[in-house]
């Protein structure tokens, strides 16, 4: 009985022993495929012109921090006063009319309106003798929402 229970336990433990050997195999094949699987990034540039934004803090803080998290999006950086977004972004993952879907459904789904433009979020709108509005706005101005605005931010400083 000894002899068979010995002969038993070596024959388990060899069984073991192959079975992890062929899973181990198994999983260093599959991460040979996703290796070869992965494709190098395609970064492309992409500027859309927001309307419907209503302060600068509240909503192009909002839109640059949600697209910054969108999965295929390398960077964003959203100027309230152009009203302009600029997005560098994989074109493996993810494309202009999804961005721009993405951005249209950010905060309640309608309110923001976007369209594509050629102009960058970086480039300066104005000369150094400006007279238009958004020029002349000190930084509080800025900041400050517009009395119809939505945003939650506004909510609870009106609230207060």
């Amino acid at each position: 009985m000894m002899k068979f229970l010995k002969i038993f336990f070596v024959a388990a433990f060899v069984s073991l022993a192959m079975i992890a050997c062929k899973s181990e195999a198994k999983k260093e094949e599959a991460q040979e495929q996703k290796t070869e699987t992965v494709t190098e990034a395609n970064p492309q540039e992409l500027s859309l012109n927001i309307s419907g934004m209503t302060c600068e803090i509240g909503c192009a803080r909002k839109i640059a921090s949600d697209l910054s998290k969108k999965d295929g999006v390398l960077e964003a950086n959203v100027v309230f006063n152009d009203s302009i977004a600029t997005i560098k972004y994989d074109a493996n993952k993810t494309n202009k009319a999804d961005l721009i879907a993405f951005v249209e459904g950010i905060g309640s789904g309608d309110m923001y309106k976007a369209s594509e433009t050629t102009k960058k979020a970086d480039e300066k709108s104005c000369d150094a003798d400006c007279k238009k509005e958004c020029c002349t706005k000190t930084e509080a101005e800025k900041k400050a929402c517009k009395e119809d605005c939505t945003m939650a931010c506004c909510a609870e400083t009106k609230k207060a």
